[in-house]
C-alpha cells in the first residue's frame, strides 16, 4: 500500500467524514496539515482572523445544520485562544472536532517554543480529547473522534497532533466501522418508564412540557410538536430550545427562566405535572430548586445524559434516551392507551394561564424620540417574515432578540447560552451562512460584543458571507448596567463605553455596507433596504442608537423564585394571582 504523510492522512480522514469547511489559521506546527489542505479540494478552508473566531465559526456551522463544524489551530497561542470556543460548544452540548497542532513529540514536556498542554487545558471543557503520538493511529482517532462528538450526548473533540506525526508516513486506511468498548450511549428509553410517563400525563390537572436544547440538537422539534398537539397543554422553551415549537403557536407560552414570560414561569412553578424534554434545570430557568419546588408537582425528565438527570432536581420518573426516540414511543404509548389529560381540568388550567397572558410582560413603551431594541427585533422578525437564522452575542441584546423574535423552527436561532461569550455572534453569522448559503443570515449583537471579534469582518468579506449586523447600541454594557441599577446604586461602574468607533466607517473599511440609526422612524426603512433583493450579497453592518436606559423584564432575581418577578411598569401592583377557588400562590412582585 501507498505510504502517506500524516499530514495527507489527516486530509483524508476530513474527507471520509464527508467535512465541507475547516475553520482555521496557519502557524509553524500545523504547516505539514496545511500543505496537505492546499494540495486537495474536496473541502475549502476558511481563514479567520483569530483562533476564537475559527471555533465559534464551525460551532454555529454545526448548530445550524447536521454536520459536525471543524477548526484548525497552531500550537501554543492557537490553541489556548481556541479555548474559550471549545468551552462555549461544550457548555452548549455542539458537536465539534477541534484539531490542534503540537510541538514534536520528543519535545513534549521541554517547554518548547509554542508548546502548551492542549490536552490538559482542555479536558475540563471537552467531551473527549486526543493526543495522537503515531501516525499509524491517526485514521482510528479521527473515526472515534466524529463518532463521539455526534453520539449521546454531543459536544468538542480535540485531536492533539505533533508535528512530527504530521510528516511520519504510513499506509492509510480509514475504519469502516468502530466498536469502543467504554462508550456506549442509550437511544431507547425504558419502556417500562415510558408508560409511567403516559400515566402521569393522563392524571395531570395542571400538565406542562419544558424543552430545552436537547430536543433542538436531538433533532425532535417534529416530536415535540406532535406532543403538545396530541394532548392539548402549554410548552416552553429554554433559551437554548427556542425553536423546538413554533414560537406563533397558541400552545407556545415563550420562554421561561430569568428573563422568560410571566406566564412561562407562573405555569413552570404550579404545574402539577411536568415533562421536562432535552433539559437541566439550570440556574438561569429555576434560579433556586428549594423555591421552585415549593409547590409539589411530579416531573419526568428525558435526556441522553444519564448524569444531567436529577443533577439539580429530584425527579419522578427519569427516562435516559435519545429524546427523539423516546418522544416517539411516548406518543404511540398515549395514543395506544387513549390517554389524555381530564379535559375539563385541562380547560381549568388554560382559563388561569390565559388570565396570566393579559398583562403582556413583554409590552414595552413606544417612544418617538428613541429607538426602543425591542421593536428592531420585532420589526426584524416582520421584514424577514421570521424565517432568518438569527446569531447573537450575549447580554440584553441577546435577551430582547430570545424574547422578541418568534423561531419557527429548530437550529434558527444561535447563541452562546451555557457560557453567555461575548465575541460569538459575528463568527456564529459567518458559519451559519456558509453552512446555509441560500439563507438570510443576521446577527444581533451590542458595541460591547462586536467589538470582540469585529476583525472577522475582514473574514466576511474574502468569503462572502452577506450576513447582516444588528448593533443594538446603547452605548452601555447593558446587563451589567441593569444589575447596577438595580442592585448597586446605580453606580455605573465601567459599564459606560467612552470613545466608541464609527462603526459605519469600520464596516465601509473592510469592504462592508454600512448605516446609522438614530431616528425611531428610520428603523424599518434601514432594515428593509437592508434585507432588499439589491443588498443580498452584500454584508450591511446597523448601528442603531437605541434607548440605554431600556431594561429587560420580566426578571428573575438569583435567588427567588419563578413567581416572584421583577415586572415591567404596567404589571407593578400586580401582586397575587387567584388559583383554583381563590388559592393564593403567593406574592409575585
Amino acid at each position: 500500500m501507498e505510504l502517506i504523510s500524516g499530514a495527507e492522512i489527516l486530509t483524508r480522514c476530513l474527507q471520509e467524514e464527508g467535512v465541507e469547511f475547516v475553520f482555521g489559521y496557519p502557524g509553524g506546527a500545523v504547516l505539514e496539515i496545511y500543505d496537505a489542505i492546499f494540495r486537495q479540494e474536496q473541502f475549502k478552508h476558511v481563514l479567520v482572523r483569530h483562533e476564537q473566531a475559527a471555533v465559534h465559526a464551525a460551532d454555529a456551522y454545526s448548530r445550524s445544520s447536521d454536520k459536525i463544524g471543524v477548526a484548525l489551530v497552531t500550537s501554543g497561542p492557537g490553541a489556548t485562544n481556541a479555548l474559550t470556543g471549545i468551552a462555549t460548544a461544550y457548555m452548549d452540548s455542539i458537536p465539534m472536532v477541534v484539531i490542534s497542532g503540537q510541538v514534536g513529540t520528543s519535545a513534549i514536556g521541554l517547554d518548547a517554543f509554542q508548546e502548551v498542554d492542549m490536552v490538559g487545558c482542555s479536558r475540563p471543557i471537552v467531551k473527549h480529547n486526543f493526543l495522537v503520538k503515531d501516525v499509524r493511529d491517526l485514521a482510528a482517532t479521527f473515526k472515534k473522534a466524529f463518532h463521539i462528538a455526534k453520539t449521546g450526548r454531543p459536544g468538542p473533540v480535540v485531536i492533539d497532533v505533533p508535528k512530527d506525526v504530521t510528516i511520519n508516513k504510513c499506509a492509510f486506511e480509514y475504519p469502516e466501522s468502530l466498536t469502543i468498548r467504554s462508550y456506549n450511549p442509550p437511544t431507547k428509553g425504558h419502556p417500562g418508564q415510558i408508560k409511567k410517563a403516559a400515566q402521569l400525563l393522563a392524571e395531570a390537572k395542571r400538565p406542562y412540557i419544558y424543552v430545552g436544547g436537547g430536543a433542538v440538537q436531538g433533532g425532535a422539534g417534529a416530536q415535540v410538536t406532535e406532543l403538545v398537539k396530541l394532548l392539548g397543554v402549554p410548552c416552553t422553551n429554554t433559551l437554548m430550545g427556542l425553536g423546538a415549537l413554533d414560537g406563533t403557536d397558541p400552545n407556545f407560552l415563550g420562554m421561561l427562566g430569568m428573563h422568560g414570560t410571566y406566564e412561562a414561569n407562573l405555569a413552570m412553578q404550579y404545574c402539577d405535572v411536568l415533562i421536562a424534554v432535552g433539559a437541566r434545570f439550570d440556574d438561569r430557568v429555576i434560579s433556586v430548586p428549594s423555591q421552585f419546588l415549593s409547590n409539589p408537582k411530579r416531573i419526568v425528565h428525558i435526556d441522553v445524559d444519564p448524569s444531567s438527570i436529577a443533577k439539580r432536581v429530584k425527579v419522578d420518573v427519569p427516562i435516559v434516551g435519545d429524546v427523539k426516540h423516546v418522544l416517539t414511543d411516548l406518543i404511540a404509548a398515549l395514543k395506544e392507551g387513549n390517554l389524555r389529560p381530564n379535559p375539563d381540568s385541562l380547560a381549568n388550567w388554560w382559563k388561569q394561564i390565559n388570565e396570566w397572558r393579559k398583562p403582556n410582560s413583554l409590552l414595552y413603551t413606544p417612544s418617538d424620540e428613541l429607538i426602543k431594541p425591542q421593536s428592531v427585533v420585532q420589526k426584524l422578525w416582520e421584514i424577514t417574515n421570521g424565517e432568518a437564522i438569527v446569531t447573537s452575542d450575549v447580554g440584553q441584546h441577546q435577551m430582547w432578540a430570545a424574547q422578541y423574535y418568534k423561531f419557527r423552527r429548530p437550529k434558527q436561532w444561535i447563541n452562546s447560552g451555557g457560557l453567555g461569550t461575548m465575541g460569538f455572534g459575528l463568527p456564529a453569522a459567518m458559519g451559519a451562512q456558509l453552512a446555509n448559503p441560500d439563507a438570510v443570515v443576521a446577527c444581533i449583537t451590542g458595541e460591547g460584543s462586536i467589538q470582540m471579534n469585529i476583525q472577522e469582518l475582514s473574514t466576511c468579506k474574502q468569503y462572502n458571507t452577506p450576513v447582516k449586523v444588528l448593533s443594538l447600541n446603547n452605548r452601555y454594557l447593558g446587563m451589567v448596567r441593569q444589575w447596577q441599577e438595580f442592585f448597586y446604586g446605580t453606580r455605573y461602574s465601567h459599564s459606560y463605553m467612552d470613545a466608541l468607533p464609527d462603526f459605519v466607517k469600520i464596516a465601509e473599511a473592510y469592504g462592508h455596507i454600512g448605516f446609522k440609526i438614530e431616528n425611531p422612524a428610520d428603523v424599518e426603512p434601514v432594515l428593509r433596504e437592508a434585507f432588499s433583493p439589491a443588498l443580498k450579497d452584500r454584508l450591511v453592518f446597523m448601528d442603531f442608537r437605541t434607548d440605554p436606559s431600556e431594561n429587560v423584564f420580566p426578571m428573575v432575581q438569583n435567588g427567588k423564585g419563578l413567581n416572584q418577578m421583577d415586572l415591567p411598569p404596567h404589571m407593578h401592583g400586580l401582586q397575587q394571582v387567584p388559583f383554583e377557588n381563590n388559592r393564593d400562590y403567593g406574592n409575585l412582585c
